[in-house]
């Protein structure tokens, strides 16, 4: 069982980095794409520098606290787009009959479907989370933890992609779902949780765990806590269960016909 996982595994890492060779090929564009991402996300931490300018507190948040909050956002983010690009177009692949191919090879159908290609931009957005780690601190511990959580925070935003986009085999399309859920989860995970209340904060720690995988981190690296620690990997294991097991139910219903329906 672990045997057939870690080929699995080593499988998707192939293919993602076979995906990489490609898009280096041309290299001007490649080095482009990550640089401007690097430059957009830096444009927006300049509009909290003005924001703590006037005040020393924002949701409970001080500058540092939202430097990291912007780092762990943007790893998670880089994680999700560049390893499992596909993820967040599942919808589309379902729809349009390009599943069979996935279907008659000796692979995960899941795993293979979503690390056919690469996001190059996302790699500004992983180096500007590093950057942002190193403003809030340079330690061993806090590095270790830091890519923990946006492995985790990215592992959970690609199981969201796939549990919303799954449904396209009951609804035949739902990447409008996808779509938003994503765009929400970002907007969220740029503003200190204290801001928010109500439904709204009970919304951010359940249906999109925005405060799990972004939140419970910026507390970690503030104060360790094993806990807290220990509820961002549950979390990442439930939802990536989730991800499979409403997949591959998903799947017995999936036919070539889709694309017939779809050029209809």
């Amino acid at each position: 069982m672990l045997t057939a996982v870690k080929n699995q595994i080593k499988i998707s890492f192939l293919s993602v980095k076979y995906a990489l060779m490609r898009e280096m090929l041309n290299k001007v564009t490649f080095f482009t794409n990550i640089t401007f991402m690097i430059l957009n996300n830096a444009a927006f931490i300049i509009q909290w520098i003005v924001l703590f300018a006037l005040k020393d507190n924002i949701g409970g948040y001080a500058f540092k606290q939202v430097v990291l909050l912007w780092g762990i956002a943007a790893g998670t983010y880089g994680v999700a787009h560049f390893f499992f690009k596909k993820a967040f177009h599942l919808s589309d692949t379902i729809n349009n009959g390009k599943l069979d191919s996935f279907l008659v090879q000796p692979k995960n159908v899941l795993l293979s479907a979503i690390t056919t290609d690469v996001e190059t931009s996302a790699l500004g957005d992983l180096i500007y989370a590093y950057i942002m780690l190193f403003i809030y601190d340079i330690s061993i511990t806090s590095f270790l933890l830091f890519t923990l959580f946006i492995v985790c925070g990215g592992l959970v935003i690609t199981s969201i992609s796939v549990i919303f986009s799954s449904l396209s085999f009951w609804f035949n399309k739902s990447d409008v779902i996808t779509d938003t859920a994503n765009s929400l989860m970002i907007n969220f995970a740029t503003y200190p949780d204290g801001i928010f209340k109500g439904i709204v904060r009970v919304f951010m720690y359940t249906i999109l765990p925005v405060g799990i995988v972004n939140y419970v981190p910026v507390k970690v690296l503030t104060k360790f806590d094993l806990g807290l620690t220990f509820l961002v990997l549950f979390v990442t294991i439930l939802f990536i269960s989730l991800a499979f097991i409403i997949f591959y139910r998903g799947l017995r219903k999936y036919s070539s016909s889709n694309l017939m329906i779809a050029k209809i």
